[in-house]
Parts: structure tokens; C-alpha cells; sequence
């Protein structure tokens, strides 16, 4: 917990100051996991505003500070979903899609900059979008969660209302759908 209970109870209360030490104590790792869920930089601190916009205007529904950090979690797996689908629905191809890294390992690569190390972390790295974009927003946000930001079984059964069986069988199924677009991939690769 990166803040004690009781200045979450004091942010509950509507103390402002105590909100602020909690957005600002939270901010880091919560653009961080959005980051990570959507895939556009340039798009993370505008979802991350609409988390905090939420954090302030639902802050006085949490149960108890306890749960404070699975529903936060909560907060910014909504709000990117919500980003996701609208995503979705405007698909349209911009060069602004690019991610600043992708322009700039673009442009290395083109001059002959990039050294091989940092060619075979782009390589995995091109690699690791591709398969997770291969599966459901779901299976990425449960494996970028699990994996990437580390949660225990215990916390992902707060965010996502599941019991730990249940997880179980989700985070498998969900790796067994990683591995079988890695499976085609390869096979389409011809390797």
C-alpha cells in the first residue's frame, strides 16, 4: 500500500489535500499500467485523467480503504477498456499511431544506427505486440496485469471479481491462445 488508511479515509471525507497525496502517490503506477494496456503514449495521460476523474467522483463508494488498491485497479482496467472500445471503433490509420519508440526505431533502423542488441529487443519486442495483439483485449489486459505488473493471484481476484480457480483457468487459457498465435505466427514465418 503506498498510503496509509487513513489518508484515503480523510480523501473519502472530501479532504482535497489527502486526494492529492493519494493521486500523486498512485500516478506513476497508474500511467504505467495504462501504458501498458493500451499501447499509445500519446493517449496515457489523457486515460489516465479520465481514471483520476473517476477515482474523485466514485472515492466515496469504496467499502473501506482495504480494498483500496484492487478497486483502483479496478478504476484503470475500466477506463482502458473504455479506451479500447472506442478505439475499435474509429479504425482508422494515422502515422499519429505510431508510438514515438516505433518512429524511432523507424528512422535508427533505416540509417543503419541501431547496434544487434538493440535489434533483437526491437525484434522481441515487435514480436510480444504481435502475439498479444493476437488475442482478446481480455487475454492482454489479464496477462499484461498478471505478468507485467506482477499481481498475485490474491489481487487479480479483487480487480476482477473472480475466484482463484477461475483465474487459473483464465490466465491458462489465455497463455494456451499466446502460444498457439506464436505456433501460427512461426508456421506463416515459414521457420
Amino acid at each position: 500500500m503506498l498510503v496509509d488508511f487513513d489518508l484515503i479515509r480523510n480523501a473519502q471525507a472530501g479532504d482535497q489535500a489527502a486526494f492529492n497525496q493519494v493521486v500523486l502517490a498512485y500516478r506513476k503506477r497508474i500511467l504505467g499500467t495504462i501504458a501498458r494496456l493500451i499501447a499509445r503514449p500519446e493517449d496515457v495521460e489523457d486515460v489516465g485523467q479520465e481514471v483520476f476523474l473517476r477515482l474523485y467522483f466514485s472515492l466515496d463508494q469504496l467499502r473501506s480503504p482495504e480494498v483500496f488498491e484492487p478497486w483502483l485497479h479496478r478504476l484503470v482496467v475500466n477506463a482502458s477498456y473504455d479506451y479500447l472500445r472506442k478505439q475499435r471503433r474509429r479504425k482508422e490509420s494515422r502515422m499519429a499511431d505510431l508510438s514515438e519508440e516505433q518512429v524511432v526505431l523507424a528512422d535508427a533502423s533505416a540509417g543503419g544506427q541501431l547496434d544487434q542488441e538493440e535489434r533483437r529487443k526491437a525484434q522481441v519486442r515487435d514480436q510480444v505486440d504481435t502475439l498479444l495483439g493476437a488475442v482478446s483485449e481480455e487475454d492482454r489486459i489479464l496477462l499484461t496485469l498478471k505478468e507485467v505488473e506482477g499481481l498475485s493471484l490474491k489481487e487479480l481476484e479483487k480487480v476482477y471479481g473472480a475466484k482463484e480457480n477461475a483465474l487459473k483457468v483464465r490466465l491458462f487459457r489465455a497463455r494456451q491462445r499466446v502460444l498457439k498465435a506464436f505456433g501460427d505466427s512461426r508456421a506463416a514465418g515459414g521457420e
